[in-house]
């Protein structure tokens, strides 16, 4: 099957680097970075769409629902690379951002010839993590054509699962399909021709970046601009629970420790109790009848 490619900005030769490999390696950095200065500009006239795919992300955790990134490529790792840092940064359970790329786990590492053209083969990994209506997918696609994503977003449609497509073209064939938010930021040509694990990939991760962290505010997981339900997993975390602690509360070392190990390492807890002057109990009840938000916790 013969697909064209001459109608993608991603397909499309960048005319300050048709030279290339004349330049020297200064030359040629400089023009990469300043290529790479506008993927945030061409972000910032997507808001109003990534706007659109955090609430329904939010909706969807409130629901008791997950967030599914499903990509091929580049695009499928940059998902699994934000689905894995959500459990530690932000307390999630495993399940509940989850990454899934084409040709599985091994994919990641190694690509998997052909797994990004199947449509079924999305629709098997959906069905194997029982995708459900409360679920948000965002398929992610530099191209915005990739099969494995549409035949993705096809099925969660028809489970009445949230869709949103992050692409890198505009008028994108996988925009089609998403139904709550259709994010394409257009950063023009890569300066190495298709190569989209470039500029492409650098607007997906900050697209990605956006709706896990504005999800995660959303659903009360930060407190001032502090990650008040990290893991304490790493003796690094240990001591940022720590500093946590103090930052939100202006109290000193041994007490952000001491109320630490009162509140079984959870900064979260520590900071209601040490706010709102109660035990460690009381904090957990307050942040049960909050949802989780310390501001709302601390009031109550």
């Amino acid at each position: 099957m013969t697909i064209d490619l001459k109608s993608l900005t991603t397909e499309t030769r960048n005319s300050k680097t048709m030279n290339l490999d004349q330049m020297s390696t200064r030359q040629f950095l400089e023009v990469m970075n300043e290529e790479d200065q506008g993927v945030a500009i061409a972000v910032r006239e997507q808001l109003g769409e990534i706007e659109k795919a955090v609430q329904a992300t939010i909706a969807s955790f409130n629901a008791g629902g997950r967030i599914i990134y499903l990509g091929a490529g580049t695009s499928g790792r940059l998902g699994v690379l934000d689905a894995v840092e959500c459990p530690p940064t932000y307390g999630t359970a495993p399940e509940e951002v989850v990454g899934l790329i084409a040709g599985g786990e091994a994919a990641f590492v190694k690509a998997v010839e052909g797994a990004e053209d199947s449509e079924e083969l999305a629709v098997a990994d959906l069905k194997s993590i029982q995708l459900t209506a409360n679920d948000t997918v965002v398929g992610i696609a530099a191209s915005g054509r990739t099969p494995y994503v549409i035949g993705g977003l096809v099925y969660a449609n028809e489970l009445g699962a949230k869709t949103v497509a992050v692409s890198c073209n505009k008028n994108a064939k996988i925009s089609d399909y998403a139904m709550h938010a259709k994010i394409e930021v257009d950063a023009g040509p890569e300066v190495v021709t298709g190569s989209t694990r470039l500029k492409a990939g650098t607007a997906q991760k900050l697209v990605l970046n956006m709706i896990s962290t504005a999800t995660m505010v959303g659903i009360g997981k930060v407190f001032n601009n502090l990650m008040v339900d990290v893991q304490l997993t790493n003796l690094k975390l240990v001591e940022r629970a720590k500093k946590i602690v103090m930052d939100a509360t202006d109290c000193d070392y041994a007490t952000a420790e001491a109320t630490l190990a009162q509140a079984e390492q959870k900064p979260k807890v520590a900071i209601v109790m040490i706010l709102a002057g109660v035990g460690a109990d009381q904090a957990h009840a307050l942040l049960a009848q909050t949802n989780g938000f310390v501001a709302k916790a601390i009031q109550a």
